[in-house]
């Protein structure tokens, strides 16, 4: 594992980061009840008599939601446990009207797995999964719309969420980051979770600690956690920016205590990007005082191996496959691939546009002209209005010398304007390549003869040619054929 140091007064330490995600399962209906899931409801609109705590009501597990979840366990290459439990976990919060959340402490459904994850310059490094359990999500307290005043809105109340924990793999704030895409480029692949952090539907508890140079690989020698340092937990961070920055401030926070004498309190802490520090939220002393219980009104959830079997064989080709078999059926490099299949729906439309084409070729212009189009315009692969046809016909005209490549990004705007066909374009604005050896000669005699000493200097430097290549490709409005260019200079000036 690749540590990033941090250099302290006293000398160097490291960080040490593990990560629980919560995930919002893809689902229509909530894990006990049948109320609907879903954005944008007005306040209470989305409870049951189950979620709103009504006496005598009964939780009715979701089967969709233990489907999901199993779904995401296989796509972690995480062990599926035939038998898991369903727990209490008391504690009294105003939009937790049950007075517990139902979760999943002692057998959980999801065992260990593994995340393989790219860092930024290509190398890979494995995150361990420690588990994935079912929990019901709590509703949500607002406090902005009185002075004197929460109200409640339980519609999230009952929400099936997956609590993905992780082991403390990462070592700085960068492998979070990429851990956390990687994670959601997986949920997203398998149709389990939308990821959008911006409704919440992905949010992370990070926890941070500190250690000296060395303690780390003591811990994973001997899986003793007394060589690592006590460790905070950042409660709900819901942005790769934020994670970031949170971290960094925590690391630091933590050193300054320890290098000034003093302990690290295990506390939850919150993340406040406005000010870009962490504040105390509750210490963790209590943590453990949830008093939990099996269920009394949930059976022991038990699945059968052929169930896993079938939902086994109707998973998606996932990332680490995907960008395999793009590096091996199209010959591209890692770093594409990698690029590629960072999103479903971008990897799909390169497959498209790539079918007997030049890949190399489909993968520049999906991966920046076609890209940055998207961005500009606030849109992603799903919603992109450019069918995958135009870019696989832009690349057979490139292909075929009817255009250069210089050309193409001319044709490439007319067509992203919606002006039709790369084809339709090129012919609409005459813009097809000049491969008409004669025309191209007529503009190299014509600019020789014009320039006799800067033709007689080329002989002692040979680069100056370029000059001449500038100026043939301006007399043909740039349609001239460069590769043709080049040769007819050569044989003209004697080089």
């Amino acid at each position: 594992m690749e540590s990033q140091r941090i250099e302290g007064r006293t000398g160097p330490w490291e960080i040490v980061l593990g990560l629980e995600v919560h995930a919002q399962v893809a689902s229509k209906a909530k894990l006990f009840s049948g109320a609907a899931v879903g954005f944008g409801a007005g306040p209470n609109e989305q409870v049951s008599l189950v979620d709103a705590g009504f006496p005598g009501m009964l939780p009715v597990l979701n089967r969709f939601c233990v489907e999901q979840a199993v779904r995401t366990g296989l796509g972690l290459r995480a062990q599926i446990n035939e038998k898991s439990q369903f727990d209490r976990k008391n504690y009294f919060y105003p939009d937790l009207p049950t007075g517990y959340q139902i979760s999943q402490l002692y057998h959980p459904i999801v065992g260990e797995g593994v995340v393989e994850v790219e860092r930024d310059d290509g190398s890979f490094f494995n995150v361990r999964i420690e588990r994935l359990h079912l929990e019901q999500d709590a509703g949500k307290l607002i406090h902005d719309l009185s002075p004197s005043e929460s109200y409640v809105d339980l519609n999230r109340a009952g929400t099936a969420l997956m609590e993905i924990v992780s082991r403390p793999d990462m070592r700085s704030p960068d492998e979070a980051v990429a851990y956390l895409k990687k994670l959601r480029t997986i949920l997203i692949y398998l149709g389990t979770c939308d990821g959008d952090m911006e409704k919440g539907n992905l949010r992370a508890d990070v926890n941070v600690s500190v250690c000296r140079p060395g303690q780390y690989e003591k811990y994973r020698e001997s899986g003793d956690f007394g060589h690592l340092g006590t460790r905070c937990e950042i409660k709900n961070v819901n942005s790769f920016r934020f994670i970031s920055q949170a971290i960094g401030y925590e690391a630091r926070r933590q050193i300054e205590i320890l290098e000034d004498g003093g302990v690290i309190d295990q506390e939850t802490r919150l993340y406040d990007p406005t000010a870009g520090e962490t504040r105390s939220m509750r210490s963790k002393e209590e943590a453990h005082d949830y008093r939990y219980f099996p269920d009394p009104d949930l059976l022991p959830l038990e699945i059968e191996r052929a169930w896993i079997e079938e939902i086994k064989a109707s998973l998606p080709e996932l990332p680490d496959d995907k960008r395999r078999r793009f590096m091996a059926d199209y010959g591209l490099s890692q770093y594409d691939a990698g690029v590629l299949i960072s999103e479903q729906a971008k990897a799909d439309y390169f497959e498209a546009a790539a079918k007997g084409r030049d890949a190399k070729l489909v993968s520049n212009w999906v991966t920046n002209e076609v890209s940055a189009r998207l961005t500009a315009d606030g849109k992603d692969f799903s919603d992109n209005p450019l069918p995958a046809a135009h870019v696989a016909q832009l690349v057979e005209l490139i292909e075929t010398n009817v255009i250069s490549s210089k050309i193409a990004k001319e044709v490439f705007d007319h067509v992203w304007n919606g002006e039709g066909s790369p084809a339709e374009v090129v012919e609409k604005h005459g813009l097809k390549q000049v491969t008409d050896t004669a025309a191209i000669e007529k503009a190299v005699d014509e600019i020789i003869a014009a320039n006799p000493d800067k033709a007689a200097a080329v002989a002692e430097k040979p680069q100056a040619i370029g000059w001449f290549v500038g100026q043939v490709m301006k007399a043909t409005g740039g349609k001239a054929n460069p590769a043709a260019v080049n040769e007819i200079l050569k044989a003209k000036l004697g080089l």
